[in-house]
């Protein structure tokens, strides 16, 4: 038999304990899911991405009547800015949701198809990518996404 522990550091911060640089990404992030389109569940979330290059890129969730037809914020932003800047790599992400026009009290995080793809834009680009979850309550941080999806697939497994 083999056991393998796995764990996962949360750092929680109020607002005001972040950089001016991460509260601007969360204002971001914000913003972006303010304008969100989620007719369906009413729970919009959007994500905002900072790139080695300072340019910051923004996502929101998109439903479809068809609900597997949709797409997270998380994966709008990471896919818009791979389309357009390929080889800047990603520095830090944060992510916000509302309902109601009220923004969740604790931290939302990424599904587990936004964790895939957020730990492979690690993978390709060889450095970690730190995740902020906002909540109104506290922010919840990651410094790698990694901690999200300890137990990943990746291509080792693609033999």
């Amino acid at each position: 038999m083999i056991e393998k522990q796995i764990t996962a550091k949360i750092t929680f911060y109020s607002i005001d304990e972040l950089s001016e640089s991460e509260k601007m990404l969360i204002e971001a992030a914000k913003s972006a899911a303010k304008s969100a389109y989620a007719p369906y569940s009413g729970f919009q979330v959007g994500a905002a991405v900072l790139l080695g290059n300072g340019e910051v890129h923004i996502g929101n969730n998109q439903e479809n009547a068809a609900f597997p037809s949709g797409i997270c914020a998380e994966r709008v932003a990471l896919f818009h800015a791979h389309a357009v800047r390929p080889d800047t790599p990603v520095f830090s992400m944060a992510v916000a949701a509302c309902q109601n026009q009220l923004f969740v009290q604790e931290p939302v995080s990424p599904c587990g198809s936004c964790r895939q793809v957020l730990l492979e834009t690690e993978r390709r680009f060889r450095q970690p990518i730190r995740v902020l979850m906002y909540g109104q309550n506290r922010v919840a941080v990651l410094e790698s996404a990694s901690d999200l999806l300890p137990f990943a697939f990746d291509d080792s497994a693609l033999i």
